[in-house]
């Protein structure tokens, strides 16, 4: 009897020790969440824009009149000067069209001549006189259109450029708007490039703030950006519906030639931004397309927040809407609690957060 005593006090002791450790272990797996703040600092905003380069003047060159490609007197890829001879069109039956029209003309001013000196003696009539002259004048403008034709049978630049692939051969025979190849004026260079509607009010504020053209950066397809700033010179007129983009058109310098019509890049717009209020982006979390926090109140118990974000940074969200620069924000474990419940934390400053974090502000 006094053994089952015995038994029944030891696993009464062991029990009540089993519940004390237990208490402890759940003390010790207290977790403590960790907490900051937002950190508002003078820095900058880099937006990217994918663009279209294209040449100030790209054009292509046709067949005026309709004959064999006689010589083609520069090759594809080739720099050429306003005015340089580029194709010549088998000019033979033209030449011999200008030749009828000069001997017309010829024969228009004997006539002529020989009618003003018989009208000055009063022995022919001053409408002969007028009459001769009316042909004269017939024949020079026939000779003229003889000379445009015969014009026409050769190619020349309208511009200094360079030229792209012949579209044509040698001894081909072209007809009158036959396409024979185009050519690009490279020396300066146009990009195209979509803003947003919000980004594009916001940078006809800050542009009409400062009465200066905002100048822009190129990154080229290698990463490398070009060797020199653009300048934003033109806004369309029109919104696309469907995108809800606007097209904006910087113009570039191309002194050394390296952009070619077609090419791609990305525009770069560096923006200002003073006392921007600015969070990690582990620090929230999206639903439907909306992004939230989790603000830590007075009682230390969990609330929602939307919030907007204005600009994004690597790692690092600017936010426009939602937050305060003193409101509390969980930092990590998102995922581990519930909206209203409540918390032990452990606050971190915010500019340990940020510098661990690798943002470079200024």
């Amino acid at each position: 009897m006094k053994r089952i005593f015995t038994v029944i006090g030891l696993c009464g002791a062991l029990f009540a020790t089993s519940c004390d450790s237990k208490k402890e272990e759940k003390k010790e797996e207290e977790v403590k969440f960790l907490v900051t703040s937002p950190v508002e600092k003078d820095t900058t905003v880099e937006m990217d824009y994918v663009s279209q380069i294209r040449a100030i003047s790209h054009i292509e060159l046709r067949a005026l009149e309709k004959g064999y490609l006689q010589k083609i007197f520069v090759d594809e890829g080739q720099h050429v000067k306003k005015g340089q001879l580029m194709f010549q069109i088998m000019p033979m039956l033209y030449e011999a069209e200008q030749q009828k029209s000069q001997a017309e003309v010829n024969f228009a001013e004997v006539e002529y001549r020989n009618t003003k000196s018989l009208a000055d003696s009063n022995i022919v009539s001053k409408n002969e006189l007028a009459m001769a002259k009316a042909k004269l004048d017939k024949a020079k403008a026939e000779l003229s259109l003889a000379n445009v034709h015969l014009g026409f049978t050769q190619v020349k630049a309208p511009f200094n450029g360079i030229m792209d692939h012949f579209q044509v051969r040698l001894g081909s025979l072209v007809d009158e708007g036959d396409l024979l190849t185009t050519i690009s004026d490279n020396s300066k260079m146009w990009v195209y490039f979509n803003v947003p509607e919000a980004e594009y009010l916001n940078y006809q504020s800050s542009v009409n703030a400062s009465k200066k053209k905002e100048v822009v950066r190129l990154r080229l397809a290698n990463n490398q950006y070009f060797d020199h700033p653009g300048i934003v010179e033109t806004i369309e007129a029109d919104f696309n519906n469907e995108t809800g983009n606007i097209a904006f058109r910087a113009t570039f310098p191309n002194p050394k030639g390296l952009l070619r019509h077609g090419e791609t890049g990305n525009i770069v717009i560096t923006t200002p931004l003073k006392g921007a209020l600015m969070i990690p982006q582990k620090a929230t979390f999206e639903v439907l397309d909306k992004k939230y926090v989790y603000v830590v109140d007075k009682d230390n118990t969990i609330r929602t927040r939307e919030i907007t974000v204005g600009a994004e940074l690597p790692h690092i969200f600017v936010v426009q809407h939602g937050l305060k620069k003193d409101d509390k924000i969980l930092l990590e474990g998102l995922r581990q609690v519930k909206e209203n419940e409540k918390i032990h934390y452990q606050f971190i400053a915010p500019d340990s957060v940020i510098s661990n974090l690798g943002l470079y502000a200024e």
